[in-house]
């Protein structure tokens, strides 16, 4: 990134509906002209929060939504821009998105929280991950768990078999096939006609959407690296199962409460508090799923990026509550019960969307 120029500057009003605020990030990233290697400074209307942590927040709060859909509707639930199974996402078929340039705030987001070492998609299809990077369509690898299409899955699962097709079955590929100007099914043609409907299926509906990711993955500059490093895709675009948190990933990386820390002469809780409110926060971490210790990371840090370095405070307060840009939990000396504690974790942890973690 930059160190001079121009900066840029992202605001967010606590304050605003949910749609609101998906809609500041969707005008931010709109911006035409604008050079997304500059500084980035990061405002929360209604919160005091300053510093490094709520840019963490902002990015992980775009990609949050980008990864798990938007709240604005169109049709039935949310909005997602890529849809499909975990590790075989691919863009949406939505010619609305492609129209509104969607795809082009998405590469945005996505290269921009690279640059800013933010969270990443994850879990997209490799055979999209595989034209992103510049690679030719017509050699990348398709599944059939990239096609999100049922009748397309149908169809393929039936030319990949080894029973003889019925006349309804035919009549039902050639009607999926016709579409594509693709011939109908004989038995030499099985496995051709096989990789021809899932091309189709998966790169070809998405031809528009890719061309659009690359556009913003450019305007980034981040396009260029992975074009000239293809060893940096995975980083670009991990596998779901290479970001699945571990107690072992945060119980490394925590410096626990001492008996006087930093000689702090303020610092009355005893030996005694910090010893019991350290084991309930050991206990929470170890029983915890994935999620939730992503959830604890992101109230704790900013954002779910581990870093080196993860700090506990005991301290005299109502409520847990986290200092994002130090990196710092501060938990309350007055639970006695583990059960009370892992409760009031729960409900700080839970007002991240709202509150920025602070209770």
């Amino acid at each position: 990134m930059k160190n001079s120029g121009e900066e840029l500057h992202f605001r967010m009003d606590l304050g605003d509906s949910i749609e609101a605020r998906e809609q500041s990030m969707i005008s931010f990233y709109k911006r035409q002209r604008v050079d997304w290697t500059a500084p980035l400074t990061c405002t929360l209307e209604g919160d005091a929060a300053i510093g490094d942590g709520v840019k963490r927040h902002c990015l992980s709060s775009v990609m949050s939504k980008l990864q798990f859909g938007f709240e604005w509707k169109i049709g039935a639930g949310k909005t997602l821009l890529f849809e499909g199974e975990k590790d075989h996402l691919v863009p949406a078929a939505s010619q609305v998105f492609v129209d509104s340039d969607l795809f082009v705030v998405a590469g945005r987001m996505i290269g921009h929280s690279f640059l800013h070492n933010g969270p990443c998609l994850t879990g997209l299809s490799q055979a999209v991950i595989h034209v992103l990077g510049g690679g030719m369509p017509e050699m990348a690898s398709i599944d059939i768990e990239d096609c999100c299409d049922t009748d397309v899955r149908e169809a393929v699962e039936l030319l990949k078999g080894s029973a003889e097709l019925t006349a309804d079955q035919k009549r039902s590929i050639q009607s999926l096939a016709s579409g594509w100007d693709l011939p109908g099914v004989t038995e030499e043609n099985r496995r051709w006609l096989t990789e021809k409907i899932l091309f189709h299926a998966v790169l070809s509906r998405s031809k528009g959407q890719v061309k659009q990711l690359r556009k913003g993955l450019k305007e980034t500059q981040v396009l260029d690296l992975v074009t000239k490093r293809p060893d940096t895709l995975p980083l670009l675009f991990p596998r779901s199962c290479a970001v699945l948190y571990s107690p072992q990933l945060l119980l490394e990386r925590i410096i626990w409460p001492a008996e006087s820390d930093s000689g702090d002469e303020t610092d009355d809780t005893s030996l005694e508090e910090k010893c019991r409110i350290s084991g309930f926060l050991r206990e929470y971490i170890e029983n915890a799923s994935s999620q939730c210790l992503q959830e604890l990371l992101k109230f704790w840090h900013g954002w779910e990026v581990p870093p080196k370095e993860l700090y506990v405070e005991v301290v005299h307060g109502l409520m847990p509550r986290s200092s994002t840009c130090m990196e710092t939990l501060r938990l309350p000396s007055h639970y006695i019960s583990y059960d009370a504690f892992r409760e009031a974790l729960n409900a700080a942890i839970s007002s991240v969307p709202t509150g920025f973690g602070l209770v």
